[in-house]
């Protein structure tokens, strides 16, 4: 009898585990297509709660504050972001190693493009400091993308030896700084990437 209750209670915790599990994933969800909407600054825990259809107090069973929940929204994001860049960089490796630098430069442009007000919440828009963490991940990932592209690129001997890792930076830097001001108008006009991705060509080098 007592092994029987036991798989009962095995069993209603099971229930109860993925319950929750499927209410946390609603609410990062909701809280992400805010976001995507609203930016950092227009969200709120009412309104995730809204979005969710949960009560505001369960959102804090799960993330006891509005900079851990977007924490966890970043840093699913960032996650997608990265596999995309560094999926296009990969493809694009066969051709060239230069060309796979500037796929992956691309690929995340336009991607920021699409959805301008969740890319200017990725790179510049004032966040909490738990989720400025995620960010700070989010560049040293992209980086670490670009710095591999681009040690490829000089054994080929597609660009002169340079210092990778001071490369990639810059160019994650120049795209942030180049990007911040549309995005946060919610306007790229159709010069900035081809102007752009001229840049990071000239900046890369050539052979001597």
């Amino acid at each position: 009898m007592r092994w029987l209750n036991a798989r009962v209670a095995y069993r209603k915790t099971e229930a109860v585990l993925k319950k929750q599990a499927m209410t946390r994933e609603r609410i990062v969800r909701a809280a992400t297509e805010l976001v995507v909407e609203e930016g950092y600054a227009g969200c709120s825990m009412a309104g995730v709660a809204r979005r969710a259809e949960v009560a505001t107090g369960s959102i804090y069973q799960f993330f006891p504050s509005k900079g851990e929940l977007f924490a966890e929204v970043f840093r699913t994001a960032v996650s997608r972001e990265v596999v995309a860049t560094s999926q296009a960089g990969a493809e694009k490796l066969t051709s060239s190693a230069r060309a796979s630098i500037l796929a992956a430069a691309e690929t995340f442009c336009t991607r920021a493009m699409r959805s301008p007000r969740m890319a200017y919440a990725l790179i510049a828009e004032p966040v909490d400091p738990l989720v400025e963490a995620e960010r700070l991940v989010f560049h040293q990932s992209f980086s670490d993308i670009l710095a591999t592209a681009i040690n490829a690129a000089i054994a080929a001997g597609e660009v002169p030896d340079q210092d990778a890792g001071i490369t990639a930076a810059g160019i994650v830097g120049a795209i942030s700084d180049v990007l911040v001001l549309p995005l946060s108008r919610g306007d790229t006009g159709e010069r900035v990437l081809p102007a752009l991705l001229a840049f990071i060509d000239r900046a890369l080098g050539r052979p001597d």
